[in-house]
């Protein structure tokens, strides 16, 4: 029992430790003040959000770009709520460029279908996405505009954060959103790229169109995102980004029941099946073997009562090396002090991934209404 508790944590560390290395080298990016050059069409695909798009639509108003070097593309995806009336009402009497065209379904997934849409329609050569449920910062299209001018990228990963009214259920979100950040800022550091999000997400579009977008995966529902990172990666590897600037955070808002928590985390872990990269299929095993030993902590204790000494050492060392790391992303995202809310985000995050885990075996999930299954 201690020889495998000592091989679970060893395994944690082996996973975490160069991740806190590229975390370290991958230096922030502060704008150099250069003037606004690249022209970006923004693309925010949307189902039934007439509650979340006044806050994304305030935020696009007070972006500080010329509005003639950015066009915003609206796809509506079988809305049956008054999403696409609001945007028209809230951009008509502005001087930005925008358009809500309808999705065109072609595949297994919705989401890929809508971007690919609103690709075809663009007239930019740099694709920024976004979600219907996110707040874009005021410089955002500006420090990406200065960033792409000094890199020769044709991918641009940026930082995502959640709001939160400092609930539990909220905070939990935005640490594990944490994690997940510095994971991938982590493997950028690497230059091992593994994931990025599709809420804050630009690449070139004749690099889209050189790999043929997404297919190839557009059968897996969700995945617009880390798929296309793959394929760019593969296709351009000295030319994938991360754009790590307080400048490009975009905010993004939390689910609001530990059930969709749940089912959020089932669609995510649903698309590992399509996963070819194989760093990011042993980082989600270990992650995910290493927090089902730590629930199963009580059980062993039950068991082997004797072995207390390696169980506890076990549960402080994971619990500091997750504290010390989702430090380096409170620095960053300048967050507040959530030490109460660690402790208890540390104990439910086992419980939460491994219900997610097994969940995504199961075949099912549930995204904007609809019901999807898994797909490898």
């Amino acid at each position: 029992m201690i020889i495998l508790t000592a091989l679970f944590l060893a395994a944690y560390l082996l996973v975490i430790i160069p991740l806190w290395i590229g975390n370290d080298s991958l230096p922030e990016y502060s704008s150099e003040g250069k003037e606004p050059e690249i022209a970006f069409s923004v693309i925010i695909p949307f189902r039934n959000e007439a509650e979340q798009l006044p806050f994304l639509l305030k935020s696009l108003i007070k972006l500080e770009y010329p509005s003639n070097l950015f066009e915003l593309i609206f796809v509506d995806d079988d809305s049956t709520d008054d999403s696409a009336a609001i945007i028209s009402e809230a951009l008509s009497h502005t001087n930005l460029q925008f358009s809500v065209i309808a999705n065109q379904h072609n595949s297994g997934s919705p989401k890929k279908d809508a971007i690919r849409a609103a690709i075809i329609a663009s007239t930019s050569d740099w694709i920024l996405t976004t979600d219907a449920d996110c707040i874009v910062p005021p410089q955002w299209l500006l420090v990406y505009s200065n960033y792409i001018e000094t890199t020769n990228g044709v991918l641009i990963a940026g930082p995502v954060d959640y709001l939160s009214n400092k609930s539990l259920l909220h905070n939990f979100q935005r640490l594990d959103g944490w994690s997940l950040q510095l994971t991938a800022m982590g493997s950028f550091g690497l230059d091992a790229p593994l994931l990025c999000n599709g809420a804050n997400l630009a690449y070139k579009k004749e690099a889209f169109q050189a790999v043929h977008g997404f297919t190839g995966n557009d059968h897996i529902a969700s995945g617009d995102d880390v798929f296309i990172l793959q394929k760019l990666k593969k296709q351009y590897p000295e030319s994938i980004q991360y754009l790590k600037s307080e400048d490009a955070i975009v905010c993004t808002r939390p689910e609001n029941s530990w059930r969709d928590v749940v089912i959020q985390r089932i669609r995510w872990a649903s698309k590992i099946g399509g996963q070819k990269e194989w760093r990011a299929v042993v980082i989600g095993i270990v992650l995910f073997t290493t927090n089902v030993y730590l629930l199963l902590l009580p059980v062993l204790f039950i068991i082997a009562p004797h072995k207390w000494l390696a169980f506890l050492l076990y549960f402080l060392l994971k619990f500091i090396v997750d504290a010390l790391f989702l430090n380096k992303a409170c620095n960053f995202f300048k967050g507040e002090h959530l030490a109460g809310e660690f402790l208890m985000s540390f104990l439910i995050y086992p419980v939460v991934t491994t219900v997610a885990g097994i969940g995504s075996l199961l075949g099912k999930y549930s995204w904007k209404g609809r019901t999807f299954k898994k797909q490898t």
